[in-house]
């Protein structure tokens, strides 16, 4: 039998102060432990970078994870490169993953800038974890919008899936497209700061996970898209419905070049997950200007910059360490991406990339 022994006023009071020190402790000690100091890829293209941070109002569109009728307000942040006057760069447009944050990929960026890219991405609000616009309000991520990520299971309810994908690709591309509206029509208009660095002939847009689907969604969506790269994300827009139990498909070719990139989280599941179909069918009937790429040795997260800041996390959401390193497999990340769009909205070398 336990005894409970009552304890004096100045026990509790030791207790207590005791408590104290251990949660304080706790607080210093975790994000040491969790995001430990680290030093993400340097750029290595000729151009120096700066960055410039944006808030656009959306006037066409009412915030949905809201019920004060607000027009629906989206952060973007644009790394580019230090340029000699009159030049002007390919714009791609970042959509950043489920739960993600608009610098996710912050080393891809820089390093895509470098090398002569307008790179922007979005902080998509509500499914961002958190993102701060030019007021200093911070959005963060809607716990109904997380709720649903966590019962979404294409594998036990298709229609449920479905209805799911339906809702965050509206979202979603409705930002892309409203982003990259926005972007073009100042960049036309002569409009001064990063607006005049961007050729509005050459356009790519990318992302990872949901964001790499709304990414593949854009082409079907607008005819002015040149390229486009998916870190390892089903394509949820050309899911049309459900029938008997399955996805219908979408029966149009995909429209523009595409970089599928996938880690071991999926590569060797693309057959059993249901949502990623057409994925699969993309490794045996691959169009002309399709390419899917698979980086072994690290997981899903591992195709972000998180994998840098929080290798403890990463581990954790992956279930297992990765068996590269994490700097050279961004490394290896960014490299393919940036000879993808080299070849594409540049006109570069054919894409050979070394994994």
């Amino acid at each position: 039998m336990i005894v409970f022994r009552k304890r004096t006023p100045q026990a509790r009071r030791r207790l207590s102060r005791a408590g104290w020190v251990l949660l304080l402790v706790f607080l210093v000690i975790t994000p040491v432990l969790m995001f430990p100091p680290h030093q993400k890829p340097a750029p290595t293209g000729a151009y120096v970078v700066a960055s410039v941070r944006y808030t656009y109002t959306d006037e066409n569109r009412i915030e949905t994870y809201t019920d004060t009728g607000e027009k629906r307000r989206v952060n973007v942040t644009c790394w580019h490169p230090v340029h000699a006057a009159g030049e002007t760069y390919p714009l791609i447009v970042f959509s950043h993953g489920g739960l993600g944050l608009e610098t996710s990929n912050e080393s891809l960026y820089r390093e895509l800038a470098s090398y002569g890219y307008v790179v922007c991405s979005i902080g998509h609000p509500y499914h961002a974890f958190w993102t701060t616009g030019d007021d200093g309000r911070t959005t963060f991520v809607s716990m109904d919008y997380f709720r649903e990520i966590q019962r979404e299971n294409a594998r036990r309810d298709r229609q449920q899936s479905f209805h799911a994908y339906q809702k965050w690709m509206e979202i979603r591309t409705g930002d892309i497209n409203f982003v990259l509206d926005t972007l073009l029509s100042n960049a036309a208009g002569g409009a001064d700061g990063v607006y005049g660095l961007v050729d509005v002939e050459r356009i790519g847009v990318m992302g990872h996970s949901l964001g790499g689907s709304a990414a593949l969604a854009i082409p079907r969506q607008r005819n002015d898209i040149d390229a486009v790269i998916a870190l390892e994300a089903p394509f949820l827009y050309d899911i049309v419905g459900v029938e008997n139990g399955e996805f219908v498909w979408l029966d149009q070719p995909y429209p523009a070049p595409v970089l599928n990139i996938y880690s071991d989280s999926s590569w060797s599941h693309l057959a059993e997950w249901p949502q990623y179909a057409r994925n699969y069918a993309m490794l045996s009937d691959v169009p002309p200007t399709a390419i899917s790429l698979h980086l072994p040795g690290a997981g899903h997260f591992s195709l972000t910059d998180l994998s840098l800041v929080s290798p403890p996390l990463v581990r954790l959401l992956e279930g297992a360490p990765p068996t590269r390193d994490s700097v050279e497999y961004l490394q290896a990340v960014n490299h393919a991406c940036l000879e993808f769009f080299d070849r594409y909205l540049k006109r570069g070398v054919e894409f050979t990339v070394a994994q």
